[in-house]
């Protein structure tokens, strides 16, 4: 059994097994991270053999750490990792490159098109009717998406988003509300196979998944980082946030909006941000909590969006594609059955 792991921002683990009477076996640590003493390595391999091929995440971790002699010193990679790419060996784990990746990136749709889009898309990855698909949304109307779990009077000021023409509409996937005014945004979703994430925890998947836009804002001059659970961030503020859905058919929904600029007091007026939500971001003003990306980069939201578009493809391969009548189809009535009705909007009042 085979598994690699890249840690975001870090290195390569690689790990190479087997499986006999219930028990690692032949295990063998690789990678390109550093680790000093080299001795360290042999320790490593020796405490993970002979431990139950059902050992969680933690067991592992707990495992490789116990072994590392006093003073080790491990760079871009850690006992968390390596227990990560062990879990992703024994789950028969595959990584980007497997795929031949399909990217969809066209007309622009109304907010509950964009996310009926998202729901039918994953459904057909994981009904092997699509290859995995990174999808750009066009964006040309003013939205509030809110999480799958928010209360919608708690999260939106209903009065003043009608005023200023935002429609309200829910997703599938948990976390936060996203404000999103007319090509202010850049949003992509990841429709992929759930083999891609096996292994993982949720918090792991999150980064493993946005590690090629950091790697294209860093590029650009951005100094971005994953900041768990799921934002991206930089030393000037949070640039965006990430979402995710695993579905019952066998794949998994990854999504992220990140502020390409922003009217942070139409924001705050129409999004109620708690003071107790912003207490822990070490600020008292939800404004200031979102730092756009046209302030960090000074370039034109379709240049940085050719940039991420350039940097998946470099990074895993991608051809061009286009959404089939059918898929089409099926989202306009998702649209109007699901995402357009107020009992879905209302699910959690």
């Amino acid at each position: 059994m085979h598994g690699e792991y890249k840690v975001p921002g870090g290195k390569l683990v690689v790990v190479d097994l087997e499986v006999a009477a219930g028990r690692i076996a032949g295990f063998r640590l690789a990678g390109d991270f550093f680790l000093e003493p080299d001795s360290a390595l042999e320790l490593i391999d020796a405490a993970v053999n002979g431990l139950p091929a059902d050992s969680d995440a933690k067991t592992l971790a707990t495992a490789v750490s116990r072994a590392l002699p006093e003073g080790a010193v491990l760079l871009g990679f850690t006992p968390e990792a390596v227990a990560v790419a062990i879990r992703r060996a024994l789950a028969s784990a595959t990584s980007f490159r497997d795929y031949e990746w399909q990217l969809v990136w066209g007309e622009a749709y109304p907010p509950r098109m964009q996310l009926a889009l998202d729901q039918v898309l994953t459904e057909e990855v994981g009904a092997g009717r699509r290859p995995p698909t990174l999808r750009i949304w066009e964006w040309n109307s003013p939205a509030v998406v809110i999480g799958s779990f928010q209360s919608l009077q708690n999260e939106v000021d209903l009065d003043n988003a009608a005023k200023y023409g935002f429609e309200v509409v829910r997703r599938v996937s948990g976390g936060g509300a996203m404000f999103m005014d007319a090509g202010a945004v850049i949003t992509y979703s990841l429709h992929a196979p759930i083999e891609l994430v096996q292994g993982m925890s949720f918090a792991d998947s999150y980064a493993f998944l946005d590690e090629w836009v950091i790697v294209a804002l860093n590029s650009l001059g951005v100094e971005a980082f994953y900041q768990p659970l799921n934002d991206i961030s930089s030393p000037k503020g949070k640039i965006g946030g990430a979402a995710q859905k695993r579905l019952g058919s066998g794949a998994v929904l990854h999504h992220v909006t990140m502020s390409y600029d922003m009217d942070g007091e139409r924001m705050t007026e129409v999004l109620r941000i708690g003071r107790e939500k912003l207490s822990d971001k070490g600020t008292t003003s939800a404004a200031k909590r979102v730092d756009p990306l046209r302030s960090q980069t000074g370039l034109p939201r379709r240049e940085i969006l050719e940039r991420m578009v350039e940097t998946f493809t470099g990074l895993y391969g991608a051809v061009p594609g286009e959404l089939t009548a059918d898929e089409l189809a099926r989202a306009r009535q998702l649209a109007d059955e699901k995402f357009a009705s107020d009992e879905w909007l209302r699910r959690v009042p």
